[in-house]
This record gives structure tokens, sequence and C-alpha cells, in this order.
């Protein structure tokens, strides 16, 4: 199968361009590189698949290059995803999420693709889970505290819109909080990375608020592996791709510092920042019943894993 993969050369989507070079697949990367990293597609490229440096919000030359490839199936994971910058600068979130997703999905139109599995967010869409009941489902009420939350939400509207207009298949993955190996450890992203960078450089790790504020955090080759499924699958809207389970910053803090042997770990406190929730964890079972899918990473192991690719 031909896929396209945008955002391939990011955290997840390398090591999704990973497992479809695996399985036989023909693979085009579409990444400008702002945030992806060269380095993560090395394997990849080395194994047949081609990168096309482009920003998606580049309609025409990407038009261009659907028409030209053909893909039988795209996945979509380029995005900004930065909710400080988000509110810093809601019109170029907008204007990567919103307007570049649009861009995919009428390259794909217009080239024939059968089926689009495009990457969303669950803590950032639904917004505060404090109150309400946990894990929350798809049908949860939707209250992002983002710009980049909302400007998601709207890209999946898009995706619904295609279906319904051109009948072009589409399924939006509303992710945990994904972790794994290629994950930047400076980034803005991703506390079990940046945790992960200071614990190996012998730093102490800062936490926003009190710490107690939990994520559903949820393994990168489990995510790989709910895309692979949902491509195959006839799925439409929204899927959540998470564990269920809560876990603490603390908590991540305490396993770190078991997996450190000894190393003092002790954290330095900051105030909350703008846009973060104090507590979510999303429901996957309808994951499970339609993609057939549940995540199977031990939580200590992934870290494990993580913090040895650091």
């Amino acid at each position: 199968m031909r896929c396209l993969v945008t955002g391939g050369a990011g955290f997840i989507g390398s090591n999704l361009v990973d497992a479809l070079l695996a399985r036989g697949e023909e693979v085009t990367v579409v990444d400008d590189l702002s945030t992806g990293r060269l380095s993560n597609l090395e394997p990849g490229l080395a194994a047949g698949a081609e990168l096309v440096e482009m920003d998606i919000r580049d309609g025409g030359r990407l038009a261009d290059l659907a028409q030209a490839f053909k893909p039988q199936g795209v996945f979509h994971l380029a995005a900004q995803i930065d909710v400080r910058k988000s509110l810093a600068d809601p019109f170029f979130d907008a204007s990567v999420n919103v307007g570049g997703t649009a861009n995919v999905l009428e390259a794909a139109r217009i080239s024939g693709c059968a089926r689009v599995v495009s990457i969303s967010t669950g803590g950032a869409i639904y917004g505060e889970g404090d109150g309400q009941r946990l894990p929350l489902p798809e049908d949860a009420p939707i209250a992002p505290f983002s710009a980049y939350g909302q400007s998601k939400f709207a890209a999946e509207g898009y995706l619904s819109l295609y279906q319904r207009l051109y009948g072009l298949s589409g399924v939006s993955l509303r992710l945990g909080n994904v972790y794994g190996p290629r994950q930047d450890p400076l980034g803005e992203a991703g506390v079990i990375a940046i945790f992960c960078g200071v614990l190996r450089e012998g730093g102490r790790p800062t936490v926003f608020g009190d710490g107690t504020q939990t994520r559903d955090y949820i393994y990168v080759g489990d995510v790989v592996a709910a895309a692979l499924a949902a491509a195959a699958s006839d799925a439409t809207g929204p899927i959540n791709v998470g564990t269920g389970r809560e876990t603490s910053v603390l908590e991540l803090v305490e396993a770190l510092r078991e997996l450190g042997e000894g190393v003092a770990f002790e954290p330095e406190f900051a105030p909350p920042r703008t846009g973060e929730v104090q507590r979510v964890s999303i429901d996957a079972g309808r994951a499970e019943r339609e993609l057939g899918w549940r995540a199977e990473m031990d939580m200590g192991e992934g870290l494990r894993l993580t913090l040895d690719s650091i």
C-alpha cells in the first residue's frame, strides 16, 4: 500500500514510518522539519521511505504531491502541538492545525485516497476532567482549555465534513499523553521525556503546580499499533487511544527516581501554567470494540525504554 505520512519526521510519525516499512508498505513522508528531526527518519530513509520537505499550509504543493504519489492511505500527524505557543499565537496554531488539515484532506480527496487516519488529542479536547466521571468517553463534553485543543477539535470537524461531502473515509484518534523513544527531552511537550533528560543530566525536575495533576500516559508503540488498526478498519469519527488510567506528575517523579538507581531526583516546584488541566484520563473502550486494540505496554517498562533511549 502507498502511504503518505505528514509529520513523519516527528516523534510519533517516525515510529509509525518504521512500522509501515516493516510491513512492506511504500512510504512518502511530508515534513517541514520545523520540529521533526531528520535523525528520527534515518532508519526509515535507509529502508526506502522518501522525504519531501514541505509545509502542509502549502496546499498547492501538497495537492501536486498527492496527485503524483496517489496514496492509498494518509496518516496525518503534522501539527502545532505546543499548548503554550497555541495560547501565545492562536492564529499560527489554527493555520497549521485547521488550515493545514484542510489542505491534507483536499489533497487526499483529489488524489482518490481511500482512507485518512488523523491524529488528534484526548486531554486537550475534553479539557478539565476534575469533577467529571473518569475516564472520559468520546461523547464527553468538549471544553478545551487551550487554542491547541480547540484547533484539533476543529480539524476533526473538517474530517467529518469531507466524509459527508465527498465520502472520504476517515477516523480521528484522540491520543492520551504519548511518551517513548525519540520524544525530544529538550522540547516543550512530553513531560516524561523532559524528566528522563533531567535524570540523565543529574538535575532536578521542575514540577508546575503541586504535582498532583494527572494525565493518561500512552506508550508510542501502542499508539502506532492503534493507527495501523484504524487504517485497516472502516471505523469513522473520534476514537480515544489511551489506557484509562490516571498517573500524577509526582508518581512519574517517583517511578523515574527508582529507575535512576539511587540518584537523587527531588522536584523543584513552580507556579501552574495557563492552559493545563488538573485531571484527565480517557476511555479507550471504543478502540477495543471496533479496532481490536488495547494498550499493551506496562508503564514501568515503557519508562525504562524511554530513559534508555535518552
